[in-house]
Order: structure tokens, then sequence, then C-alpha cells
């Protein structure tokens, strides 16, 4: 059974940078692509960032605009990096999971989802 649990979230003030983590078990994630999603109050949920297990391949949303970095930095962990935070960025942060090849970046192309993390920029 596939798990992802998210961590890092919190509340920061504008400008500043979080780093939110995503540990993925339960099977062999070798030919799949984790991505982040945000969801904030009475919004659709939406892509952020996606990247392959072996980190190959890397996706973001036009907003991200440079100030966010989705990476693999540990064997099971993928992290997402935010910098110079924006009140705009408040969400709740998910972690999903695909296959490889990814045949879209909407919520409806991830199967695992994880329980999502908090986070609230205040200006």
């Amino acid at each position: 059974q596939v798990q992802l649990v998210e961590s890092g979230g919190g509340l920061v003030q504008t400008g500043d940078s979080l780093r939110l983590s995503c540990v993925a078990s339960g099977r062999d994630f070798s030919d799949y692509a984790i991505a982040w999603f945000r969801q904030a109050p009475g919004k659709e949920r939406e892509f952020v960032a996606a990247i392959s297990w072996g980190g190959s391949k890397l996706y973001y949303a036009d907003f991200v605009e440079g100030r966010f970095t989705i990476s693999r930095d540990r064997v099971q962990s993928t992290d997402l990096k935010m910098n110079n935070l924006k009140p705009e960025d408040t969400a709740v942060y998910y972690c999903a999971a695909a296959p490889l090849p990814l045949y879209g970046l909407g919520p409806a192309d991830f199967g695992s989802w994880g329980q999502g993390t908090q986070v609230t920029v205040s200006s």
C-alpha cells in the first residue's frame, strides 16, 4: 500500500523560505513521478511541481516563477524548497504519486495522495 507523508509546513512571513518533505513508502517508486499540489481555501487543488523518481524529468507550474525547487534529496524523500514566499502561497500542500509516463499534471492524473501540510504566509 502506497503511503505518502508530508512534513515541513508552518507559519512564516512574506519573503521567508520553507522546505517541505514527502516520504514515500509501500512500493518500488523507480517508475513513478512524485508531485506537489496545493489547495487554498475556496479554491481548486492546483499543480505546483513534479519530478521523476530518478530526477531526470522536472515539471513546474508557471506561477512558481523560479521561487520553488523540487528535488529528490534522500532515498525515499521528495522535497519542495520554497523561497520568497508570498501570502498567496498560503495553502495546504499535498504530495502525490503517479506512474510514468505522466499523461497530465492535474489532480486526476495522480492516484496516490498524502494528507497534506499547512503552509501559511503572513503579510
